[in-house]
């Protein structure tokens, strides 16, 4: 049986064909035959409670000037499609929760959707990581600005950001004595209204953010360290950071085993974990990157790894 698979993303002309993720799914699928059907976020849509979707038959090609050919638009249910990956980016936003909503009917119909719709919607990344505080540095989520001044004065160095941030968007770090610690949490609280995250400093940012990726619950046994640029703190690849494909530590590996389980109960098929030092501070569910970089450093093909738990998953299903 051939599968059927779509694709939710931002619009495929413009990916950065050189790093992207979603791009090596779509090859790994491709290369089992398996066929394509690629959707943005605003062509998916329920009628009479039915999830559907415009959607376009989609080629991809290992070719930076022609990566990808569409086909004729049609619509569909999303029910006649074997698996659906939900690659759209943050922002987290309620346009972003519609969406699970429609495809969550689609799961209910039938289609494996990958990551599972609830799952996307209760883990928020940086707060799911409290949920391992075996893992975790010294962290606290409030948006009381006296309980985060308190935080800051006990730990003295720490990182203050968003709940809903990506690509390293909106971190501060404060030192001791530093003057802005006011203004930098009336802004990222707005004025104690908005909850935040904040986290001690965690000094072996210096050796990389490292970005450990699970399939079905078990690490991928090398991880991309994402370094920083000298004068930065932050690693993230959008933010300037260097990327370097390196072998799972022992702790790295620990860490993954104490998340692992709790992923595969939410049918968290593809997850990527950020390590700093010796502590988990995120568990990436919404559209994990990082493949093509740790591929190339270690000649893997983690995309196929995951095509091949996805169609493990269709045939429990019988």
């Amino acid at each position: 049986m051939t599968v059927k698979l779509g694709v939710v993303m931002d619009p495929i002309a413009n990916i950065n064909y050189q790093k992207d993720t979603t791009l090596a799914m779509l090859w790994a699928a491709q290369d089992r035959h398996w066929q394509l059907f690629y959707m943005e976020q605003h062509d998916l849509y329920l009628e009479q409670g039915v999830a559907k979707a415009r959607m376009t038959p989609l080629s991809v090609f290992r070719d930076a000037q022609r990566w990808y050919r569409l086909g004729d638009t049609q619509e569909q249910d999303l029910a006649g499609l074997d698996v659906i990956l939900m690659r759209k980016d943050p922002p987290f936003d309620n346009e972003y929760i519609y969406s699970t909503y429609i495809l969550e009917a689609a799961e209910r119909e039938g289609s494996l959707v990958v990551n599972r719709c609830q799952s996307l919607r209760d883990c928020n990344e940086k707060v799911f990581a409290t949920q391992f505080p075996q893992c975790c540095p010294p962290l606290l989520v409030s948006a009381e600005m006296q309980r985060l001044r308190d935080f800051h004065t006990r730990h003295a160095d720490v990182i203050f950001k968003p709940l809903d941030g990506m690509g390293g968007n909106a971190i501060f770090r404060v030192r001791p004595g530093d003057p802005n610690v006011s203004v930098i949490l009336e802004t990222l609280t707005q004025s104690g209204r908005r909850t935040i995250m904040a986290q001690k400093f965690i000094p072996e940012i210096a050796q990389g953010d490292k970005r450990v990726l699970l399939i079905n619950g078990k690490p991928v046994p090398y991880a991309l360290a994402r370094v920083p640029r000298v004068g930065e703190t932050r690693g993230n690849l959008a933010a300037g950071g260097e990327g370097r494909a390196q072998a799972l530590s022992e702790r790295d590996t620990w860490i993954a085993a104490q998340v692992g389980p709790s992923l595969q109960k939410r049918g968290l098929l593809f997850v990527g974990l950020d390590i700093i030092g010796d502590y988990l501070t995120e568990i990436n569910v919404t559209s994990p990157t990082c493949i093509r970089e740790i591929d190339a450093g270690f000649n893997l093909d983690i995309g196929g790894q995951l095509m091949d738990c996805i169609r493990g998953e269709l045939e429990n299903r019988g």
